[in-house]
């Protein structure tokens, strides 16, 4: 999906790169972490999908607000999903993350098919928390 939002109606909007993601999963949060070890210079800023803001996107995308099937990541405006949204950062990252951009090259039905898979079982996988994640003092100006 890529679709726009108009920044004077959507606060997030307004962020150069905001990654929207499910704050009670657990492999949700690891990968959070992951993100904010491998980007040095903050380009990413986080929101959950259980927050206020994110229902409103998540209505006007027509979306499920509740047994979310993606992430969402807002970049200057735009927003992608699924595996899209997950190159899209990767190539932004430092280390050898941003290789994995190459797999842009697989078409993106395949590619959304396999974060599909992952996002069946990742509440198997690594389970769910009780509430959403809470940043740290040192991550609290990452999160929006």
């Amino acid at each position: 999906m890529n679709r726009e939002l108009d920044p004077r109606s959507h606060e997030w909007a307004r962020y150069e790169r905001v990654i929207v993601f499910d704050g009670i999963c657990n492999w949700c949060n690891a990968w959070v972490n992951l993100m904010i070890d491998h980007d040095p210079h903050g380009k990413f800023k986080f929101g959950t999908l259980q927050s206020e803001q994110a229902k409103q996107i998540l209505q006007e995308l027509q979306l499920p607000a509740e047994n979310f099937e993606t992430f969402l990541l807002l970049e200057q405006g735009r927003v992608f999903t699924k595996s899209t949204a997950a190159l899209r950062i990767v190539r932004h990252l430092s280390g050898l993350w941003p290789l994995l951009y190459l797999c842009v090259v697989v078409p993106r039905p395949l590619r959304d098919a396999a974060y599909d898979f992952v996002a069946r079982h990742r509440y198997r996988w690594m389970g769910k928390a009780d509430t959403c994640r809470v940043p740290t003092p040192n991550e609290r100006a990452r999160f929006v």
